[in-house]
């Protein structure tokens, strides 16, 4: 930001009375809404600090560090006292008085667009640190930032600052946000774009490598023939040996290895075995094929979701990172994990988890489905909380997207898990529910 944009944007925002909302919806965005409807955003990111305003939305997570306490108690409800700047410095001063104080007092949130010392700063009226979104201590600069100390101010700076005139300060913080949204979406879209075409990819190879019905049968009958072979041969096979060279039933020179730390009296029984699993496997296949092709249409079905988002919100609830690294802590083998508004959510991908999902949930858990249509089951941990109608909406789409290519509208049923009789696998009779309208845009046909 620059010092003359910066002191336009104070001067604009002098107008409001009073801060409704303070809170950080990102991990360096720092959102504050003025008198209920009026919402700028903060992002202080070191070398790339800048304010722009947009729609007021929920963040995808909950932050709950000592800033985020004292930004929701000290500045929520706020009464505006004065919004500045330091003179020559780029550095924006919100200064208010508490409405949850019980006596009269000042603070200030010191918004600081210094390039690598950008940060955002929580002072009393005397000038000492409350909190800062950074933490800095003495061995890293003179300019300690710390909660309890005096904040030393920022050292003059030397060179000569751009002048320029900012009349529309609102079209050009939303202009801000068109642009900034933009390159982001489209940084954001490509990324999540090769991470779910490689799982696609990965899937099918798995199912490239699936053998055929043929083949395994085939393995039943040598292993069978290994078995038999080695019970036969038993008496001519020496401790030391590592295989057997004879002739097979039909005359036939053939060569069995042996497999490592199996004993040569359990010999039979290890390709006995490795011919019962063949044979399971030739009675399954169909199903573990079933298994990974719908699979590969639930990341289908994400890719082209993700190329129809608009908003960066869209995709993070898409492919979110924070459920990629729960997922091990979770135990969750089976279905994918998403947070929405720190609600845990959980997506069958084929009719093999979805039974699953039904199985592990609780009985006041949120479980949802398309209506009419074939479709993941969705499951959203509430422990007896009422779900936000943000919350159902969001979850509703997910099941949309993930289950359906075509545009249009659908209905997506929802009601407690204690509600949900399991007919046949995956096949349900429910009651008490309630429906939900999802609207999916269409897709760029692809020739």
């Amino acid at each position: 930001m620059k010092q003359y944009q910066l002191q336009a944007i104070a001067h604009h925002l002098n107008q409001f009375n009073y801060i409704s909302r303070a809170r950080r919806v990102e991990d360096n965005t720092i959102e504050v809404v003025f008198e209920k409807h009026h919402s700028y955003l903060f992002t202080m990111t070191r070398g790339n600090s800048f304010i722009y305003k947009a729609p007021s939305h929920r963040p995808i997570q909950n932050y709950n560090a000592p800033l985020d306490t004292l930004l929701q108690s000290l500045l929520s409800a706020s009464k505006i006292i004065e919004i500045d700047t330091i003179p020559n410095e780029r550095v924006l001063r919100i200064k208010v008085a508490p409405k949850s104080t019980y006596k009269d007092e000042i603070v200030v949130l010191q918004l600081e667009f210094t390039g690598k010392n950008t940060n955002a700063i929580l002072l009393d009226e005397n000038e000492v640190i409350i909190e800062a979104l950074r933490h800095i201590d003495a061995q890293s600069s003179f300019r300690v930032i710390r909660p309890g100390i005096t904040l030393v101010a920022i050292p003059p700076y030397q060179g000569s600052m751009q002048t320029g005139e900012l009349k529309d300060v609102d079209g050009f913080l939303e202009s801000e946000y068109q642009k900034i949204e933009s390159q982001k979406l489209a940084t954001l879209r490509k990324q999540k774009l090769i991470s779910t075409q490689k799982k696609i990819d990965r899937l099918c190879e798995l199912i490239t490598k699936l053998p055929s019905q043929t083949q395994i049968e085939a393995q039943i009958t040598q292993y069978a023939n290994y078995a038999h072979l080695i019970l036969a041969y038993l008496y001519n096979i020496k401790p030391y040996d590592k295989e057997l060279r004879t002739y097979d039933f039909e005359g036939n020179h053939i060569t069995i290895p042996f497999p490592k730390a199996i004993k040569i009296n359990r010999l039979s029984d290890y390709f006995f075995g490795l011919s019962k699993r063949a044979k399971n496997r030739a009675k399954n296949i169909h199903i573990e094929r079933d298994n990974l092709e719908s699979k590969k249409v639930f990341y289908e079905n994400i890719y082209y979701a993700i190329e129809q988002s608009k908003k960066v919100y869209e995709l993070e609830l898409l492919v979110p990172k924070r459920a990629k690294s729960l997922r091990k802590k979770e135990h969750l083998r089976e279905g994918e994990l998403f947070w929405i508004e720190d609600y845990k959510v959980l997506v069958g991908r084929n009719s093999t988890e979805n039974q699953k999902l039904l199985a592990i949930a609780k009985s006041n858990d949120t479980w949802m489905h398309l209506r009419d249509i074939p479709s993941s089951h969705v499951i959203i941990r509430t422990d007896k909380q009422n779900l936000p109608d943000s919350v159902i909406y969001a979850a509703a789409k997910l099941c949309v997207d993930f289950s359906v290519k075509s545009s249009g509208d659908y209905e997506v049923d929802y009601t407690k898990r204690k509600f949900v009789k399991i007919q046949e696998a995956s096949n349900v009779l429910y009651t008490n529910h309630h429906t939900v309208r999802v609207t999916k845009e269409g897709v760029e046909i692809r020739i």
